[in-house]
């Protein structure tokens, strides 16, 4: 994009986001669920790609396919659940924090994050891009452990500053994604600190060759190879949006990190363990797996 084009979107995006911060949170999640309701009807290659990710999780572990009326239900719930994210995400900096906290609680797993956390060896929850991590960022901070998260820049400047400060609103830390955000982070676990990680798609490019919902992917090795490298607990952990307005956070048992020989193996071993995690947490909630990009890649690539 052009710096012109970036600085429109970056006034669309802040335009958008200050008026939405003014509307009703219901109000405002209702107009952007009918918003993506409409647009799933389009025919475009976005929605291609977000169907035939619904196929892949409905069908695991099935031998029978997918009615193609059931899936085109599928597709338009995930259009709307994503317009819902983007709505309660803008809505959630200017809530009152009484009133946020009040829809959002554990279904289960607290017990294993302050356990976790006890140790003092530094936390990892791997995050994958279901529900609203935003609203998960927020409860753990509330039960007083606030996370570190690493987020690509984004262009202009100011977009970056905007989306850092609204999040910073609700409790997270944010970190630029650059050659310094490592070494951070693992200051952070060092210092006993919690840090989360997006764990399911591979925006860098040098993602590892795992199974995910029993079809080939790559994803991100770096929660696994941090946790390996630095001895703190890895853990998944999910927000899921329930009914109304209310929000359901779910952490899961430690992911067995115990180092062998062989980095490599153990860092295989361990993102594997992971996605295994992960493909039981997507198919809790479909709709709400947020990825409009493909979300697997040639069956050659199987691990």
């Amino acid at each position: 994009m052009t710096e012109q084009s970036d600085r429109r979107r970056f006034y669309l995006w802040t335009t958008l986001g200050n008026l939405l911060e003014k509307l009703p949170v219901q109000f405002a999640v209702r107009v952007a669920q009918g918003a993506g309701w409409l647009v799933a009807l389009r025919a475009t290659p976005t929605r291609g790609v977000v169907s035939d990710n619904l196929r892949a999780i409905i069908e695991a572990g099935s031998t029978t396919p997918v009615d193609e009326a059931v899936l085109k239900r599928w597709v338009r719930r995930s259009y709307a659940s994503y317009a819902r994210y983007w709505a309660e995400g803008a809505t959630l900096p200017a809530l009152n924090p009484g009133i946020a906290h009040s829809r959002i609680a554990f279904i289960d797993g607290e017990q294993r994050l302050r356990t976790a956390m006890e140790q003092g060896k530094g936390v990892i929850i791997a995050l994958p891009h279901i529900g609203s991590w935003e609203w998960g960022g927020a409860l753990v901070a509330k039960i007083g452990y606030p996370m570190t998260a690493v987020a690509e820049q984004l262009e202009p400047p100011e977009m970056f500053e905007y989306f850092v400060e609204k999040r910073e609103a609700v409790g997270l830390s944010i970190l630029p994604l650059d050659k310094n955000a490592g070494k951070r982070l693992i200051a952070t676990l060092r210092d006993g600190g919690l840090v989360g990680l997006l764990c399911d798609r591979d925006l860098a490019g040098d993602g590892i060759a795992v199974s995910l919902l029993g079809r080939s992917a790559r994803v991100p090795a770096g929660p696994a190879t941090l946790a390996l490298r630095t001895g703190a607990v890895l853990l998944a952990g999910v927000a899921y949006s329930g009914d109304g307005n209310q929000h359901a956070v779910y952490i899961s048992e430690p992911i067995d990190t115990e180092r062998s020989s062989n980095l490599r193996s153990d860092v295989h071993r361990v993102t594997q363990s992971l996605m295994d995690e992960i493909s039981s947490l997507i198919q809790r909630a479909p709709e709400q797996w947020h990825v409009f990009v493909p979300g697997f890649v040639d069956e050659s690539e199987a691990p």
